[in-house]
């Protein structure tokens, strides 16, 4: 059976608070934890030895929806009726967007620690306690728009920018790759030095707090950021069937770049052991 995953949006109350209490039994049952500590985990970069799969890398993509979709069957080993919405940052731009509410997400972080006080995933509520971190402080933190030194969220002009691409990925296979949707739409800056990032990226800068590192799954906003990042990945292969193949096909050849880092498209994914062809195809769900 086919499910949604609905803009957040259009969500009714009834279905904000669903979601939250579904997020929320994970959290106290300890298995919530255990999707913040794979993150952490597979956060890795062109600088850090071996393999790369989360990051940086050809699988950035299907290895965020394997991701997605384990999160979405615990939750809905909950909650039968609770999928992941999705957060299109390209129209819900400000601190003042329906996500960020009281009955939801919670708002901005306040203070010099910028610690989020609104909202069900408050650390005075006791019930949302940063257990697996990167950072000091075991209370959720944010920093929407990063006053101190304002960043915008990314254009429609800018994602268009990405969708546009022609193919999938391109050498060197990393965040230095300047063609390919992947590194355009994962934003790293395709020169070393350079200070700009773009779409996912600069989303999780907006945010801030511990959305700027490998513990970002800390804040539940994560799920409905890297859903639109899957919405936009499947309306890229529909509107580029010719080129919608995954990239690379086969392990770089000796001594191209890549080899032995990045996963080709028959290869499996860590830590599921799962096919990258199993996250080309069909899915169990269908966005509104």
């Amino acid at each position: 059976m086919v499910y949604t995953r609905s803009n957040q949006r259009s969500l009714t109350k009834a279905q904000k608070r669903r979601f939250v209490d579904a997020v929320l039994t994970l959290k106290r049952k300890g298995r919530y934890d255990e999707f913040v500590r794979t993150h952490i985990e597979f956060y890795q970069g062109d600088g850090d030895s071996g393999l790369r799969v989360a990051h940086m890398a050809p699988s950035f993509f299907p290895w965020h929806r394997k991701f997605l979709l384990e999160f979405e069957q615990a939750l809905q080993q909950v909650d039968p009726a609770v999928s992941v919405p999705y957060w299109d940052w390209t129209v819900d731009r400000t601190p003042a967007a329906s996500l960020w509410g009281e009955d939801f997400l919670g708002g901005d972080g306040q203070g010099s620690d910028r610690k989020v006080t609104t909202g069900p995933f408050a650390r005075r509520n006791g019930t949302w306690i940063v257990k697996e971190t990167v950072t000091d402080g075991d209370y959720l933190m944010r920093e929407l728009g990063r006053p101190r030194a304002p960043i915008d969220l990314p254009s429609k002009a800018e994602l268009a920018d990405a969708l546009d691409e022609p193919v999938y990925d391109a050498e060197p296979w990393n965040s230095l790759a300047s063609a390919g949707l992947r590194n355009k739409l994962e934003g790293w800056p395709v020169r070393r030095g350079d200070p700009t990032w773009s779409n996912h990226n600069r989303v999780h800068r907006w945010v801030g707090g511990q959305m700027l590192g490998g513990g970002s799954v800390n804040d539940p906003v994560f799920w409905l950021h890297h859903a639109f990042v899957d919405l936009c990945w499947t309306r890229w292969s529909r509107s580029h069937p010719k080129a919608a193949a995954y990239l690379p096909a086969e392990q770089p050849a000796l001594g191209r770049p890549g080899r032995g880092r990045v996963i080709a498209a028959g290869q499996r994914m860590p830590p599921w052991n799962t096919p990258v062809r199993d996250m080309l195809g069909p899915m169990p769900y269908r966005y509104e």
